[in-house]
């Protein structure tokens, strides 16, 4: 008997321990099922696979058949390549020039020019296909560069340029007139902010606005705030989703600091719905509609296009049903329920991604577009989280501000803008707008695939991805054909294509054909050739034994 009784204890002091870790257990094993199978849900083992990839480059003969082709193939190849690399080293310079002057000098610009293509191939690429940075000149969808190159533009201003390029020089022309008499003063608040306060609430549905000087610092005090009022620690995006390059929601690849109070989870998932339905230290969730193009993928660009495994899958019916389910468990939870759209902002439906899925949010936060093409970041909220401190406890605030914040010029042009969205004439440009650009895309699509070309466009409305419909690890060739051929891209090459929405059936055709040669001629350079059987599955293999061989010498 005496000997017994300490082992009962100990044994119900260890089920009762077991009791109480067993919820803790439970909670952590929903979290794990929540995320995305893909690196692209699991920050900490992304950021370990990227510590063990090792550098490697091809030489000037493993270039040009690193999938296996035979001698022949790999000389059309070569051909082709040089063929371009005399095209550009013709038509491009002057700003060929300057772009290799100031790359030493510009370390954004070091990383651009750096990561157009997969590693592998970098060094041959910057060496004989370098691109121009600089263009001097605007005009309606075109942009002209320093050798008097006239392009298409299809980089969007990285999401800026929704109306035209010229609507903007219009905006800012206009503001800086009207913010000329104060000059650039900064403290008190230009007048005119109080216009542009009253729009952005009946635009946004929500209460109170406050301004910053990026979308990247919106979206950080929309975070601040959420944590502040709910008294909760824990943010929640989704796997693949871009919303600034600020710690807390950049976790993984490119930041060195793991956040250890962000939950990347699985978009459109009930496993996701279950954890924000049980977890108790969930301040908000954070939704960029752009998602909706390819959940659960990072944002795409041709320096990560190894394969033919990049897709689109814009489903409006489907994410809009999704989103629907994620206000109602936010609702039922008090958890608040931020739309960033800093990036789609306007470019959907004049009251922006709200009005186009029909959802609600607790908090927008805006960007880019707004401010009639200058910089700036802004928070629209309701009343009872845009409070930045407490009655009954003075001491306790949440703090937020920036020397530019509300910059003169910036509200003058931002109240340009918006007086011009809210013209009954001007919003006529949003009718039919989703029939307009899915009919392009799937008209573009029919010549692509007439032609045979392995090639074709994925959109949620004017922003469109390319993607690939034949394994080949050469797919981000294609960006060089499109430049040759007069097409203005931005850095991440075929992964983001984004048209303002003054471009008209003319404009497009044009641009549609200048796509077709292109793609026919990077067909006919043989860089679609590929063995039969070939799998995106054997590339990926292909390519983890380069790495494997490379790291242990063979």
């Amino acid at each position: 008997m005496e000997t017994s009784l300490p082992i009962l204890s100990l044994s119900a002091a260890a089920l009762a321990g077991a009791a109480a870790a067993f919820p803790k257990i439970q909670a952590r094993l929903a979290l794990s099922r929540a995320k995305h199978r893909s690196l692209t849900g699991h920050s900490k083992m992304s950021k370990m696979v990227a510590r063990m990839v090792p550098h490697y480059e091809f030489d000037i003969d493993d270039f040009f058949r690193s999938d296996g082709a035979p001698k022949d193939v790999a000389m059309q190849r070569q051909d082709g390549f040089f063929r371009l690399a005399g095209l550009y080293a013709d038509r491009y310079p002057k700003g060929r020039a300057l772009t290799a002057e100031v790359t030493e000098r510009i370390s954004d610009l070091r990383f651009t020019e750096t990561y157009r293509v997969p590693f592998q191939y970098s060094r041959l690429v910057r060496e004989h296909l370098g691109t121009s940075a600089f263009v001097e000149v605007s005009s309606g969808v075109t942009v002209t560069d320093l050798d008097g190159n006239v392009s298409y533009d299809l980089t969007g201003s990285y999401g800026v340029n929704i109306f035209g390029n010229d609507f903007y020089k219009e905006c800012i022309a206009e503001g800086e007139k009207r913010a000329h008499a104060l000059g650039p003063v900064l403290g008190p608040y230009h007048p005119i902010i109080a216009d542009n306060v009253k729009r952005l609430c009946e635009i946004s549905g929500l209460d109170e606005v406050s301004f910053h000087m990026s979308g990247t610092e919106a979206v950080m005090q929309a975070v601040r705030l959420a944590r502040y009022h709910t008294k909760r620690t824990h943010l929640v995006r989704f796997a693949g989703a871009y919303h600034g390059w600020w710690g807390e929601v950049q976790p993984g690849v490119g930041n060195p600091v793991s956040p250890h109070e962000t939950y990347t989870l699985a978009d459109m998932s009930e496993k996701t719905l279950h954890v924000l339905r049980t977890r108790k230290d969930i301040a908000c969730v954070l939704v960029n509609p752009l998602q909706a193009l390819h959940p659960n993928g990072n944002a795409p660009g041709d320096s990560a296009l190894v394969d033919s495994s990049r897709s689109s899958r814009y489903d409006r019916a489907a994410y809009t049903e999704w989103l629907k389910k994620l206000r109602e468990v936010c609702t039922e939870r008090g958890i608040v329920l931020i739309f960033d759209e800093v990036f789609v902002g306007f470019r959907l439906a004049a009251g922006g991604a709200q009005e186009y899925f029909g959802v609600k949010a607790d908090m927008a936060t805006y960007g880019k577009s707004l401010a009639g093409g200058l910089p700036v970041g802004v928070v629209c909220g309701r009343k009872d989280l845009m409070r930045r401190f407490r009655d009954d406890r003075p001491a306790d605030i949440c703090f937020a501000r920036g020397t530019f914040n509300s910059h003169p010029y910036v509200m003058t042009a931002m109240d340009e803008f918006l007086s011009r969205l809210a013209s009954p004439n001007f919003r006529s440009i949003y009718n039919g707008l989703d029939e307009t650009w899915n009919g392009r895309a799937t008209a573009l699509n029919d010549r692509l695939k007439a032609q045979d070309l392995p090639v074709r466009v994925g959109n949620i409305s004017s922003i469109w991805t390319v993607y690939y419909t034949e394994p080949s690890r050469y797919n981000w060739m294609l960006q060089y054909y499109l430049r040759a051929e007069g097409l203005a891209l931005s850095w991440v090459g075929t992964g983001r294509l984004i048209f303002s929405l003054n471009y008209t059936d003319a404009d497009f055709a044009e641009v549609a054909d200048r796509f077709v040669a292109a793609a026919e001629k990077m067909k006919r350079d043989a860089w679609w050739w590929h063995q039969k059987g070939l799998t995106n599955k054997n590339i990926k293999r292909q390519i983890l034994k380069e790495m494997v061989a490379v790291r242990f010498g063979r």
